[in-house]
């Protein structure tokens, strides 16, 4: 999909899709979703990190769950969602109190997004973005009034972000980009194109990396309203249907030199950005995985063949013993790898690799599941198709599979293969 360059004019956001918005549904399902703790993890949890978690599974339950196959089925982003996450503190906890965040530690925050990626992939997509991928570089690189003027609109929810990196022709390669500004004096000037960006549709400000004229790579805050800005809708999406994807397009932005974020220059600071993210991915996927699992396990407790349940049979014993072991093995990782961060000693290949693990395992299980259910696997009575579709999301963006596989091979070896 080519970005179209020629826009110029000043674009508003996408207003909601009333046709869409009609047609949503209220599930009268009852979300009876426990997370599975085989060994005991809650012991090494903090009276507050389990308050959180219970905060968000029920806000999960209240606001998402009943609503979330109708919202999928029509591929309709609830933007009143975003008010609402902010409002229970879903955007940037881990970020300082004094900016209107949580001020809370990396445990809490990956349970957070684990909680958000039970009821969907797409729901914590755009959580997981406002968080690592806007708030996270703003605090990080930002200047103190910049802190002051963003962190707490989009810490509440009034205000939502994007960060735009990817683009149409530099994926796994960014340090390739083309998107570039020019020093005109009392202003930047922006041009280029950014593609496959979570939030885009709706986003007041959108955190966006560009070469300077000596080559250098810079973050700008760019933000809706400014002439020759616009964020032309994905559409045709099997997965993340309930979230909002589209492109950023510069044609001649006039960028404030002010909106320079100064901390930071270099690849290097998007990709602390990345590590964030990924990290909260790390969680979410295995809430998606501990999803499926409780459904599996219910529906065969309760589905009867030749006489008795089908979780009397030997095959479905063993495909739950796997599901489950595969799960602990994922919370014991992420665990390690939250304290890792709470001593700020956690590194880019311990966060690739519990971000593969946490997406593979993640798949495995939603296709698992889905057999588990026959046929009314495929539907959205049941959450795994979707889950097992946004997943496919998952394993590629913030760092494709293979791009995490190389990383960490590159850590092992010394030698970089994807240079």
């Amino acid at each position: 999909m080519g970005a179209n360059l020629t826009t110029n004019h000043t674009e508003t956001k996408l207003p909601m899709d009333s046709n869409k918005a009609s047609k949503i549904q209220k599930s009268s399902k009852s979300d009876l979703f426990e997370h599975p703790d085989f060994y005991m993890m809650d012991d090494m949890l903090t009276e507050e990190h389990k308050m959180v978690r219970s905060a968000v599974r029920d806000f999960v339950k209240r606001e998402i769950s009943p609503y979330i196959e109708s919202w999928a089925e029509n591929a309709y982003f609830p933007y009143e969602i975003v008010k609402k996450f902010g409002e229970i503190g879903a955007f940037g906890p881990q970020l300082p109190e004094k900016y209107g965040c949580g001020g809370m530690d990396y445990i809490a925050y990956g349970l957070i997004m684990q909680e958000i990626e039970r009821g969907d992939s797409g729901m914590r997509s755009t959580a997981s973005v406002q968080g690592s991928l806007v708030m996270y570089p703003i605090y990080k690189f930002g200047s103190e009034e910049q802190r002051q003027k963003y962190l707490p609109k989009l810490a509440s929810g009034e205000m939502l972000g994007c960060f735009g990196l990817t683009e149409p022709d530099h994926g796994s390669n960014p340090s390739g980009m083309t998107t570039n500004f020019k020093d005109m004096g009392d202003h930047y000037l922006l041009n280029g194109a950014k593609m496959w960006i979570s939030n885009s549709p709706h986003a007041d400000i959108a955190v966006v990396w560009a070469k300077n004229e000596e080559g250098r790579i810079h973050g700008l805050i760019v933000e809706r309203g400014m002439e020759g800005f616009s964020t032309p809708e994905t559409h045709g999406k099997w997965s993340l249907r309930a979230s909002a994807t589209g492109e950023l397009v510069f044609d001649n932005v006039k960028v404030p030199k002010e909106n320079l974020l100064p901390g930071k220059s270099g690849l290097g600071a998007p990709m602390m950005c990345l590590d964030s993210a990924r990290y909260g991915i790390a969680w979410g996927a295995i809430g998606a995985a501990m999803d499926c699992y409780e459904s599996a396990k219910r529906y065969t407790l309760e589905r009867e063949q030749f006489g008795k349940p089908i979780a009397s049979f030997q095959l479905q014993q063993k495909k739950l013993a796997e599901m489950l072991t595969e799960i602990t093995k994922a919370q014991l990782l992420n665990f390690r790898l939250g304290e890792l961060f709470n001593e700020g000693k956690a590194t880019t290949a311990q966060i690739s690799m519990a971000k593969r693990n946490a997406v593979e395992t993640a798949l495995n299980i939603a296709r698992e599941a889905r057999q588990m259910h026959g046929g009314m696997g495929i539907t959205g009575e049941y959450p795994m198709m979707r889950h097992m579709a946004n997943l496919e999301s998952v394993v590629t963006y913030e760092g494709t599979h293979d791009i995490h596989l190389l990383i960490l091979g590159a850590e092992i070896t010394g030698i970089p293969a994807f240079k």
